[in-house]
């Protein structure tokens, strides 16, 4: 193709892509901060005076320092008018157990029959925690009265203490459950389609030229995001992992593979258009100094460990499997060891896949990262690995973030902590990825060596949208650094990402999986999965990443820096 012959930015679904993911930032931005209550930043200090004065009194953490800790955390921009707001709007169907109509509507006879249920599991938690708060106070005043010189009253002063701060978790889900309002989604529901018509119609106008025949057919592809997300919200559905994304893949295939995706439903299936959106949207939630908090055992797991895996197994594929298509190999490779779908997608444009292979490599990715979050925790904890290795382990092998943060919370916070930052830093590589397989396929696979390839070409080649995630996560990154950790916690945090931005990148990321479904069919996956080598690749890379990870995490976080390993654990 000619320089002259490609669209220019306006007209790609990469350039809309930035266009509509640095809309939502920007609005976040303005809105978020300018209802900041002016009271915040003062309170901040105020709480943060209190635990610097208990810190520099007693050598561990006193019930008046968790109590400060505590009401600073509670200033959360998720729980002013304008956070709630935006997380009705942006909210998915509610949690459920046996009635479905609570999915979307909560009415103050469901609190009331909520508030019953729980009421004397309430009463009974209320009351252990009242006597474990006596307890701590009581030994804490005898560790305080020997001026915390005394190294055993102070020991059964922690003791007691994490004993009132586990009551109060628990107590704290209960009232959370027996709680409530009069809360109907469904114009919330409504609002957020007439939102995403409306940003997403006109980038499609300006590529495609037309607007309503793609409102019509996002209708139809929001309707079945709205299913998945309804039941993946029932309990049972809940506690297996068998999340949305799973459920708009199957929902789309039944339908393709069956009575067949309508035609004037297809001007909206656009599966990279959504996913390239919420990607953009990803690069904001992937702040540096949050990378640097784990220091450089996390940044080796993930920055030194997934290229050699990315590497061994496209290698294995093509000179073991003999697998035909470098483009597959390549994207179930980046697929397996990066991310699972935001890599696969980025990989898949950078290399020029076919539609049927990218589906196939997110198949693939979505079966086994629902295997391995259940699996995983449960051998971690029955072998008695240390939580820390474990939660490394978690973040660097299992594909999808939310799958990591549910599998390491299984095993405890610090997992959880270590499990999703690992994969945050793991996610930093989409773009650096992307950009050498652009080169490679340019210029050693489809070039073949016949001639020089020009700079202008790989350009071209590479997919624009990971400017767009590499942008936002340098900016958030800067912005979070000039306003501090406990207005960014606040405001960035709790507020534009917590409340908006990232329910926002679910959605797309659903609309995406939703589209995967109805534009695959059956047959044209057929040849694909022949011999089974597709299936042979992942088994054996995801095999060889589980291993390597699990050592070089443990090498790093026990032998080399035990000392960082000691912060989470102390």
């Amino acid at each position: 193709m000619n320089s002259s012959d490609r669209p220019t930015f306006i007209k790609t679904e990469d350039g809309w892509a930035i266009l509509i993911g640095l809309f939502i930032l920007i609005t976040g931005l303005i809105v978020f901060f300018e209802a900041l209550p002016d009271n915040y930043k003062s309170l901040h200090q105020q709480y943060n005076l209190v635990m610097e004065n208990e810190q520099a009194e007693a050598p561990f953490r006193t019930i008046k320092w968790y109590k400060a800790y505590q009401a600073q955390q509670d200033l959360r921009m998720d729980k002013t008018p304008v956070g709630i707001f935006f997380i009705n709007l942006t909210g998915k169907p509610h949690s459920w157990t046996a009635n479905p109509i609570q999915a979307f509507f909560h009415s103050e006879i469901d609190t009331v029959i909520r508030g019953d249920k729980n009421q004397a599991s309430l009463k009974s938690a209320q009351e252990v925690l009242d006597k474990r708060y006596q307890e701590a106070e009581k030994r804490e005043g005898k560790a305080r009265t020997e001026n915390f010189k005394n190294e055993e009253l102070n020991r059964s002063a922690k003791i007691a203490i994490a004993e009132w701060l586990d009551s109060r978790e628990k107590t704290d889900k209960l009232i959370q459950k027996s709680a409530g309002k009069n809360h109907n989604q469904i114009p919330y529901l409504f609002g957020l389609f007439i939102i995403m018509a409306l940003v997403y119609g006109i980038g499609t106008y300006m590529m495609d030229r037309y607007f309503f025949k793609f409102i019509v057919g996002l209708l139809y592809v929001f309707v079945i995001g709205i299913i998945a997300y309804f039941l993946s919200a029932q309990s049972t559905m809940r506690t297996i992992g068998f999340g949305y994304a799973a459920w708009a893949i199957i929902i789309g295939l039944l339908i393709s593979n069956t009575i067949g995706t309508p035609s004037w439903v297809k001007p909206a299936v656009k599966t990279e258009y959504f996913i390239k959106t919420g990607l953009v949207l990803l690069g904001a939630e992937i702040l540096f100094g949050k990378i640097l908090s784990i220091g450089l055992p996390g940044i080796f797991v993930a920055w030194v460990v997934t290229p050699i895996i990315l590497v061994v197994t496209f290698w294995f594929g093509q000179k073991v499997l003999k697998i035909t298509s470098k483009t597959l190999n390549i994207t179930i490779s980046a697929d397996m060891s990066v991310c699972g779908v935001s890599a696969a997608v980025a990989v898949a444009a950078a290399c020029r896949a076919k539609k049927e292979e990218l589906t196939l490599a997110i198949g693939l990715s979505m079966v086994f990262t629902s295997v391995m979050m259940i699996l995983l925790p449960l051998f971690i904890n029955w072998t008695g690995m240390p939580e820390v290795l474990g939660g490394a382990w978690i973040g660097g092998t299992i594909d999808a973030t939310g799958a990591v943060v549910a599998a390491g919370a299984f095993l405890g916070e610090n997992a959880m902590m270590v499990a999703a930052t690992i994969k945050m830093i793991q996610n930093v590589l989409i773009g650096v990825i992307a950009f050498f397989v652009a080169i490679y396929f340019t210029m050693k696979v489809e070039n073949k060596g016949a001639q020089k390839i020009s700079a202008i070409e790989i350009w071209y080649r590479f997919p624009k949208f990971i400017l767009g995630f590499i942008g936002a996560s340098i900016v958030f990154s800067g912005l979070y650094s000039l306003v501090g950790i406990d207005l960014g916690y606040t405001v960035i945090d709790q507020g534009i990402i917590g409340a908006y931005s990232k329910n926002l990148r679910g959605w797309f990321f659903c609309l995406s999986f939703v589209s995967i479904g109805l534009a695959t069919n059956f047959k044209e996956l057929k040849s694909h999965f022949k011999g089974g080598k597709p299936l042979i690749l992942y088994v054996s890379g995801q095999t060889f990443n589980l291993a390597l990870t699990l050592l070089i995490a443990y090498i790093m976080f026990y032998r080399v820096f035990p000392e960082i390993t000691d912060m989470f654990t102390n």
